[in-house]
């Protein structure tokens, strides 16, 4: 198979798709890649390196011309003209925040499959969980630096000092992203408040952090509680393929004290603050009623080497499936079935199709049949 890498586009976007030893492996295996010259630069993979691994190096328009694209992020608007209906898609998708992307991949007829939705059996998601990861603890590195006073935060040191109480963060999910934020913010010498859904992980986390953070079931009531004395709140919820629930609303804002921040992970999904939207490493921050609003929807670009090495560690092993057998690996591997999103023009994902009301068609019947389900209903 022909494998494209194209160079990440979007602002401040530094990760690439693979790595010169992906691009090694799958050589070895008799496939051909094209990647974008320059593609690797911001992760410190220089356009020599990838020739040595036996790339061939060209242009976006070569890149894209593949049979198979591998991507970090979605596609943006000036990409939508590289889609077409022979193109298999495997990047992170998010498309329940995404209404034009949708349309686009759907018009195109691009199959396409999503990181973030490919799941195990037990419910894991196996290439969102490293830049999960990431972004969990970017969090409270980004909540610290804007609480300062000359960024406009409110002067709190997460950690406090000797005779001065630490810093109060709240994290509202308990899952990969906000796990790997407490880790940090307990680091940090910060208090930290824990809210999740499920008594069962917030039993898990009180084991693996020794009783040394506090843990919450998640509601409305005990959110109002924390907000009047949180100095970061970060929003760590998901639902797989689904846009966030809007949990902190903006009537809440007024319960935090003037300069706090809000850290909002799950903005790529919609974000799970109502005033939360979209922001870019160049302009990360904003402010509403006196709350310091950060939305970058691609924290981890921030840290592109560690975040190029940790996530090809994982989408490798389905670009290598993927590569060998085309489309009939989503069959053979049943975790790369649910990430598949769209397919010959089909919606087959169930959450993008309800945030949205539109048609879904069961992605088994999409591969089986090529075409929608004739029984396929609005979600």
């Amino acid at each position: 198979m022909h494998i494209g890498v194209p160079k990440e586009i979007k602002v401040k976007e530094n990760r690439v798709a693979m790595t010169p030893g992906g691009v090694e492996s799958l050589v070895r295996r008799g496939h051909q890649v094209t990647v974008e010259s320059g593609a690797g630069v911001g992760s410190s993979f220089s356009d020599a390196d990838y020739e040595r691994a036996g790339a061939t190096l060209g242009s976006a328009a070569d890149a894209w011309a593949a049979e198979m694209v591998v991507k970090v992020k979605e596609p943006i608007s000036s990409e939508y003209g590289y889609l077409r209906p022979d193109l298999l898609l495997f990047t992170y998708l998010h498309l329940a925040a995404d209404r034009p992307l949708t349309d686009a991949l759907l018009a195109a007829g691009t199959t396409a499959i999503a990181y973030e939705t490919v799941q195990h059996a037990d419910g894991s998601l196996p290439l969102l969980m490293p830049m999960s990861e990431v972004a969990g603890r970017l969090s409270v590195q980004a909540g610290a630096y804007h609480l300062q006073k000359p960024v406009g935060g409110r002067g709190v040191l997460l950690g406090g000092v000797p005779g001065v109480k630490p810093g109060n963060v709240t994290i509202v999910g308990g899952g990969v992203v906000g796990t790997n934020a407490a880790k940090m913010a307990m680091g940090l010498g910060a208090h930290v408040t824990i809210l999740d859904v499920s008594q069962r992980r917030l039993a898990y986390l009180d084991d693996v952090f020794f009783g040394r953070i506090t843990t919450m079931m998640s509601s409305e009531a005990n959110l109002r509680e924390l907000l009047p004395t949180t100095d970061l709140l970060i929003g760590a919820v998901l639902i797989p393929g689904a846009k966030a629930p809007h949990l902190v609303t903006r009537d809440m804002l007024s319960l935090m004290p003037e300069g706090a921040v809000i850290v909002d992970v799950a903005v790529d999904q919609g974000g799970c603050v109502e005033t939360i939207h979209a922001t870019t490493h160049d302009d990360p921050t904003y402010e509403v009623d006196g709350i310091i609003h950060y939305g970058v929807a691609n924290m981890p670009g921030a840290v592109p080497r560690t975040s190029t090495l940790a996530l090809t560690n994982q989408t490798m092993p389905y670009v290598f499936q993927l590569a060998d057998q085309g489309v009939l690996a989503l069959n053979a591997n049943p975790a790369l079935l649910p990430g598949l999103n769209t397919y010959q023009g089909s919606l087959t994902n169930q959450p993008v199709a309800t945030a949205f009301g539109m048609h879904w068609t069961d992605p088994a019947y999409s591969l089986q049949h090529g075409e929608m389900d004739p029984q396929a209903q609005p979600s």
